[in-house]
């Protein structure tokens, strides 16, 4: 039987595009998740709307029928999107809509003792968000923004259904090519894991830097 590590070439290749898809979707995450959280707070009446439209809609639907919808209904309206784009445009949507409700829980967990010491300062309300809001928010927000993470590699394998290389395509194409079908799903759950492992991993430092900072500004 051949060694199961012949068939890591082209399954890495392959996870290089899940690595690049999870960072592109993860910054269009970040981007509407802080959007629509604090559009949601926002006094304006319009706004809350907007924001709220985007989150129950992501929130409300399937990925999978959002991903086929950009890519395969936009071109009739004229509008034909790579699969790379479409794969990070509506992963990064869709867990940006499940973060915007992480961000803005985190921002009202804040006690209201904080936002009246801003008040009675004089702060504009960006300076009291900015100086005193986020900076007490942030640690609370980054336990469930992690999972949001690995949720969002995990979430990647849809991209192999537009026909993008991604990890689980190349598992599939591999699979139809040798019939190796228990290595190949092995070494794929394998390498998800071990990308999980390192975000997991990476988000928990953060989380420890961030607490560090947070004590020693409380401290001065």
């Amino acid at each position: 039987m051949p060694a199961p590590l012949d068939l890591l070439p082209p399954l890495l290749s392959g996870l290089l595009v899940t690595v690049e898809v999870t960072a592109g979707s993860a910054a269009v995450a970040l981007v509407m998740a802080f959007a629509g959280g604090l559009g949601r707070l926002s006094r304006i009446g319009l706004v809350r709307v907007l924001a709220g439209s985007y989150v129950e809609i992501f929130r409300g639907t399937s990925a999978l029928v959002q991903l086929f919808w950009v890519f395969f209904v936009l071109p009739f309206f004229g509008i034909s999107v790579e699969p790379i784009t479409a794969g990070i445009l509506v992963l990064g949507l869709n867990i940006g809509a499940y973060g915007s409700e992480v961000v803005r829980g985190a921002i009202q967990a804040v006690p209201v003792e904080q936002r009246d010491a801003a008040v009675a300062l004089n702060l504009s309300p960006a300076r009291a968000l900015w100086g005193i809001v986020l900076p007490q928010a942030l640690p609370v927000m980054l336990p469930p923004a992690g999972n949001l993470l690995i949720e969002l590699l995990k979430s990647t394998a849809l991209v192999s259904l537009i026909t993008l290389g991604d990890l689980t395509f190349a598992a599939q194409a591999l699979r139809a090519d040798t019939l190796r079908t228990p290595e190949i799903f092995s070494l794929v759950l394998l390498l998800y894991f071990a990308v999980a492992l390192v975000l997991s991993r990476g988000m928990r430092r953060l989380e420890r830097r961030l607490s560090v900072w947070r004590d020693a500004e409380a401290a001065g």
